[in-house]
């Protein structure tokens, strides 16, 4: 057996107890008086093996025991360990089920399952005949998938079996979130791991660069310490690059010392596998991993764990449809779960390329994936199971309405969802094939266009479920599977096989024909039909409205149109946050049309051209956002053209329409008239609301004007005043003025200004007489008076007149009368006579 889980014995001892083993009479009395029970065990105590081995041992359930294991590499492996230990063949009284792959028998007792299996045995049969214990082990990872399963298995055990048991197992979880889910569960704890491990922090400086750093350590540690070595790092990419380092270094070559194995989840079975073995003649490892190595798995010899602390993870973003991959520090219980590698089999030690102080301000648990994943698939299942809200269910963490939402939006595109959130005829079918809802809605719709392309269809499936690295055409896999050549055609051949099985139907790759593969895939990805921008730029607008890049050294960045299959946001791109496609094949937009007319929509369109500066009447071909085609038309619907207009005055703004300075001066009052009188119930006329409500207050006078210049040709004062209506229309002339009549009998203009007091500018002789400041807005705004010297220059400004008059006027008569002695400067000038007129002209 190449995979161990056993503990080691020590060199002078009989062998250590598992600590799980001190609670296994707690465990087997607790889930045969509870139906649900909760444990909490440390990494390495034996809960994912142990425990299930003594459930079996027992005889405590004449059913069957299911056990949800998260990654398909454990689920193997423990199955192997298990029926080991049993004296007995995987597929006996212990087996597995993982995508593609059954091991189990009439005699199984124990079926270890992988996500999405769980999910699709509560859905075929929700009373789960033959089925007694559920187990969810490694419930802190909070996938999506587990998450989903278990609220599922509560209704089932409330409505339908309360026979049925349930276990939830983690090393790290919320303890108190939990209990509040499942309140009548028994909680058993196990704690303390097998062997010590000594911490050490070696936080990186501002100037150190992760890939050599990590290099560096591994050097030290394997001159300086003994025992193999697992090493956390954050994806793919960042384990390639270290194994590039070592093997430069001598390191990595198995008929030296020390061997180095990459660890990921797109490795074969078979790869994988090589990394958890034993090494013969004392040879020592290297295991780069990224966290799939974090829970399940023991691997021989470990007893160094060097963590850089971070990891990659994707979340979806639901402005643009697209999954976004961050890298992270990992949460306190992820480091936990990392250092426990080290105390597996012997004492070791953990030495994290970070400080204490930056682990001790990361969550305590990572959050759930449910909260921040593509909710699509999960839409999918709640319609199935006949939840039409989120809310008729128990979760740990409440799916997301928004991301809620979007999911079904985008299953009703794919035809699969009705506006009741049930699935349709065809949303039935393709829950059926237990695929992801974009893949199985191209395998159910192409089963109605012929064997070619339904034959397609199973083969594009295959590939996407194991794509090639560094393979950026999927038509390049294709050619490589036909002409044998493909690293992994024995496994994609098994699995369209299976793929066409499940639509009942035989797989022909003689029937596969190329020209077929990127338009069955608009089927699965509609949104994602994407049309270059420009040629050989690399850079393409998606039919959802959003942009994407592709590599511009690839012949597919010279396409006209591709479907984009696989896109990551990412952030440590040179472009900042640019959407880029890892995953595509050229589109051949006509045969598209032809085959699947459904997408297409023709459309008459008038709009602002902002590069042709006009505007411009056409038909229009649409895919999504795409415009594939357009021709010119010639006669104009005359209400499209009024739309097109109202649409460039509320891209361009207000400014575009004839303010003329009567028609600015009426907005300006009836802006300030709206502060200062708000109890008169004025409408709204700030810039924004305007903008908003141009159909209302603008269309009804756009009547015979076709073009932006025509525009210009609307008198604004009228339309202000018709949409102000009435009675303000006739009031505002009351309540705020125009104009203020002096004493002399000659009108002078107020000025407005929003956020200001309302100014009237005038020659002080002009205003002799008036006693007070005049007052407009119903008397509750007092004028601001400019008064001005006889060639118009400011001599004061005053809101209190008498105050003016009885005060520093004084002042301001001395210096006036030496500087214009021609005019009146009277002593009383409240109770004077107001005059334009100077002494001589005023005296006769």
């Amino acid at each position: 057996m190449v995979f161990s889980l056993h503990h080691k014995a020590s060199p002078l001892s009989s062998p250590i107890q598992l600590p799980i083993e001190s609670v296994i009479p707690e465990l087997l009395s607790g889930v045969k008086t509870h139906n649900q029970l909760i444990l909490k065990a440390a990494p390495g105590a034996g809960k994912s093996t142990f425990f299930p081995l003594q459930l079996i041992k027992a005889g405590l359930f004449l059913g069957k025991i299911i056990m949800l294991e998260p990654r398909r590499l454990a689920a193997r492996n423990i199955a192997g360990y298990l029926a080991q230990q049993l004296g007995e063949k995987v597929g006996d009284r212990v087996g597995y089920r993982v995508r593609g792959e059954t091991r189990v028998g009439r005699n199984t007792q124990l079926e270890i399952v992988t996500e999405g299996i769980m999910t699709r045995m509560l859905q075929s049969d929700p009373e789960l005949t033959g089925i007694d214990l559920l187990i969810f082990d490694e419930f802190h990872e909070r996938s999506i998938h587990a998450d989903t399963s278990l609220a599922l298995s509560l209704e089932v055990q409330d409505a339908l079996r309360d026979d049925l048991h349930i276990v939830v197992m983690s090393a790290t979880l919320d303890q108190n979130a939990l209990t509040t889910l499942l309140p009548q569960a028994k909680y058993v704890e196990s704690q303390g791991r097998s062997f010590p491990v000594e911490y050490r922090y070696n936080d990186l400086k501002p100037n150190d660069y992760l890939i050599p750093s990590v290099v560096k350590q591994i050097q030290y540690l394997m001159a300086s310490e003994e025992g193999s070595l697992l090493v956390f790092l954050p994806g793919v990419g960042a384990i390639k690059q270290v194994a590039d380092k070592l093997n430069d270094l001598g390191l990595g070559r198995l008929d030296e010392k020390v061997a180095v194995f990459p660890l990921y989840g797109q490795l074969t079975f078979a790869q994988q596998q090589q990394a958890i073995a034993p090494l013969k003649n004392g040879q020592r490892k290297v295991v780069l991993a990224t966290n799939i190595a974090e829970t399940s798995l023991t691997i021989e010899g470990i007893r160094l764990v060097l963590d850089c602390g971070l990891e990659r993870v994707a979340k979806f973003d639901l402005k643009t449809g697209i999954t976004k991959l961050e890298q992270v520090r990992i949460a306190q219980s992820s480091a936990e779960q990392r250092a426990g590698r080290a105390g597996r089999l012997e004492a070791g030690i953990c030495i994290r390329l970070y400080s204490e102080g930056q682990l001790k301000q990361q969550p305590i648990v990572p959050s759930a994936e449910i909260l921040t994943s593509d909710l699509c698939s999960l839409a999918m299942e709640l319609a199935q199971w006949g939840a039409a809200e989120v809310s008729e269910l128990k979760w740990l963490d409440t799916p997301p309405q928004v991301a809620m939402v979007q999911a079904r939006q985008l299953l009703s595109s794919l035809g699969l969802l009705n506006e009741q959130h049930q699935l349709t005829a065809l949303g039935k079918q393709a829950h059926q094939f237990g695929l992801d809802p974009r893949i199985a809605s191209m395998l159910a719709k192409s089963l109605q266009y012929g064997d070619a392309f339904f034959q397609t269809a199973v083969v594009v499936a295959a590939l996407i479920e194991e794509p090639e690295r560094n393979t950026l055409d999927l038509q390049d896999s294709l050619y490589r599977l036909k002409q044998g050549s493909h690293q992994k055609s024995r496994v994609i051949l098994k699995r369209a096989e299976q793929l066409a099985s499940k639509c009942k139907q035989k797989f022909s790759i003689r029937l596969v024909e190329e020209r077929y593969v990127a338009v069955v895939l608009s089927l699965a990805f509609p949104d994602r039909v994407a049309q270059s921008r420009s040629a050989r730029s690399g850079k393409f607008i998606l039919s959802n409205g959003h942009g994407a890049e592709i590599d511009q050294s690839h012949s597919l960045s010279d396409c006209d149109y591709i479907v984009a299959i696989d896109l990551m946001r990412s952030q440590h791109h040179t472009t900042q946050n640019a959407t880029r496609i890892f995953l595509a094949v050229e589109l051949d937009i006509d045969l598209l049309q032809q085959s699947f007319s459904s997408l297409f929509v023709h459309q008459e369109i008038v709009e602002w051209n902002e590069t042709k500066g006009q505007l411009i009447a056409e038909k229009q071909l649409k895919l999504g956002n795409l415009v594939v085609s357009r021709k010119e038309l010639t006669t104009l619907d005359k209400q499209k053209m009024t739309n097109a207009l109202l649409n460039y005055v509320k891209q361009k703004g207000l400014s575009v329409l004839n303010w003329t300075k009567s028609a600015d001066e009426l907005l300006t009052r009836i802006r300030c008239g709206a502060n200062w009188l708000p109890e008169k119930g004025w409408p709204k006329m700030d810039d924004e609301s305007l903008l908003d409500d141009l159909d209302s207050w603008l269309a009804p006078y756009m009547t015979g004007i076709t073009s932006v210049k025509g525009l210009k040709s609307i008198e604004l004062v009228q339309v202000l005043q018709a949409h102000l209506g009435w009675p303000l229309n006739q009031e505002i002339d009351q309540y705020l003025p125009v104009s203020h009549k002096l004493p002399t009998g000659s009108n002078k203009r107020i000025r407005y200004e929003v956020g200001s007091e309302p100014i009237l500018s005038v020659r002080m002789q002009e205003i002799f007489g008036e006693k007070e400041s005049p007052l407009i807005a119903l008397g509750k705004k007092k004028i601001v008076l400019e008064l001005l010297s006889p060639a118009q220059r400011p001599l004061q400004v005053t809101q209190d007149l008498a105050s003016f008059w009885a005060g520093s006027y004084k002042e301001v008569q001395k210096e006036m009368k030496g500087r214009y002695p021609k005019h009146v400067w009277p002593d009383d000038p409240a109770n004077h006579i107001a005059t334009r007129k100077t002494k001589r002209q005023f005296n006769k």
